[in-house]
């Protein structure tokens, strides 16, 4: 009996599974020197959006000169700064950056992996953060876990106007590969941000009715170096790890000794 011949089948390539469209948003002040490098990791995002809030060094013409959308918006404090950005964006998706931050490849693969078929409405990643020209890898520096990539219509950022964070409403998935935070700043300006951040920090605290003691004052500072330096092996980062954690002491010092302050004109009323 004779065998039909053999014939050849154009087989289609395989498809890519398709994924929820995604948007990279992040909130820009004077960010010039550090912006290039960021757009560029986020390359891979449907949409940019910058939310500048009065730039004076070329940032929104930089955006706009590497493919992002710039929105004007004045200062409202981190957390409503980021969620306004968030609403700039034309996906529900989206992925909140910082300027000084970049997407690693591994943490790229991850959010394509997440966006073809998400299990969670919110996903956070670890951060690794250079300091002293160095990324440090325990302690308080790393993992740093940070909630970034989110569907708006699930999670939001909180209104805290200092260390403002994503509230989410359902589970928080974990991302593959890190963001690298990648800040060029000095000591100097590191410690003018965290005296900011800190006297913010302190009148949110105290508006909010929260009270501070003597005895945080002095156990704060001493409970967060042994946790980081110690217990999470900050020591292992040499000195730029324990420059790190002690200025993140002194910030712990610096809050409660302005708390205390600010009772204390409170009272004196």
């Amino acid at each position: 009996m004779a065998h039909p011949e053999s014939q050849e089948i154009d087989v289609p390539p395989r498809m890519q599974p398709a994924r929820q469209p995604l948007s990279v948003v992040l909130i820009t002040l004077n960010a010039a020197g550090q912006l290039r490098p960021c757009l560029e990791s986020a390359g891979f995002a449907d949409e940019i959006v910058v939310v500048d809030s009065g730039s004076d060094d070329g940032t929104p013409a930089l955006a706009v000169a590497l493919g992002a959308r710039v929105v004007h918006q004045d200062w409202l404090g981190f957390g409503p700064q980021k969620q306004f950005a968030v609403g700039q964006a034309r996906h529900d998706w989206v992925l909140c950056l910082d300027a000084d931050e970049r997407v690693t490849p591994a943490l790229r693969a991850s959010v394509a992996a997440v966006l073809a078929a998400p299990a969670c409405g919110a996903y956070r990643c670890a951060r690794q953060n250079r300091f002293l020209g160095r990324y440090l890898r325990h302690g308080e520096g790393y993992p740093d876990w940070s909630l970034r990539l989110f569907d708006r219509r699930r999670a939001r950022w909180s209104d805290d106007a200092v260390h403002e964070k994503v509230l989410a409403d359902g589970p928080v998935g974990t991302l593959d590969g890190d963001l690298l935070h990648d800040s060029a700043e000095s000591v100097t300006a590191y410690l003018a941000k965290q005296n900011r951040y800190t006297t913010l920090a302190a009148e949110t605290a105290v508006a909010a009715g929260r009270r501070a003691s003597g005895a945080q004052l002095v156990l704060s500072p001493l409970v967060r170096f042994v946790k980081f330096y110690v217990l999470r092996r900050g020591f292992l980062d040499g000195l730029p790890g324990f420059v790190h954690i002690a200025i993140g002491c002194f910030n712990s010092f610096s809050k409660y000794a302005k708390m205390i302050e600010l009772q204390h004109r409170k009272g004196a009323r």
